[in-house]
């Protein structure tokens, strides 16, 4: 018998607008938002955002904390947490996130910026003497 710790689960707070909404305006909302219909407008918010398979959002910006698309999205994208597009999902705009995964079969238009990065971080351009003399050093202490 499995045991129990005297907590409930919490349960997430999901506000649909179903297939058949069509939206134009302003959103704000905290929680998360599952559109599976058409909006066209802004989002501004702190809550996540689920674009279904067949929607479509055209927004001159959106704010979130995190998206999650299947379907079609047109506008600028901050995300605080992370962005996924899906298989099959349409992007067209630039996107800022602090992680980003973009699957097979995806198609996106637009810029990709990293935020909460370490500044100071660069793992491309590092000169070949460096890298050499840490070998060397790595390899005197073996």
């Amino acid at each position: 018998m499995p045991k129990r710790d005297g907590r409930k689960k919490e349960k997430k707070e999901i506000v649909v607008l179903g297939k058949t909404t069509s939206f134009t305006g302003f959103l704000k909302f905290a929680t998360t938002l599952h559109i599976q219909g058409n909006f066209r407008g802004t989002i501004d918010a702190t809550g996540d955002l689920i674009v279904d398979k067949d929607a479509v959002v055209e927004a001159d910006h959106i704010t979130v904390s995190s998206l999650t698309v299947f379907g079609s999205i047109s506008g600028t994208v901050h995300a605080k947490d992370k962005v996924d597009m899906m298989s099959g999902a349409k992007v067209h705009g630039d996107v800022s996130a602090s992680r980003l995964r973009i699957a097979d079969g995806v198609l996106f238009d637009g810029k990709c910026k990293m935020t909460n990065v370490e500044k100071d971080v660069e793992i491309f351009h590092r000169p070949t003497e460096e890298i050499k003399a840490d070998l060397q050093r790595s390899n005197a202490r073996l």
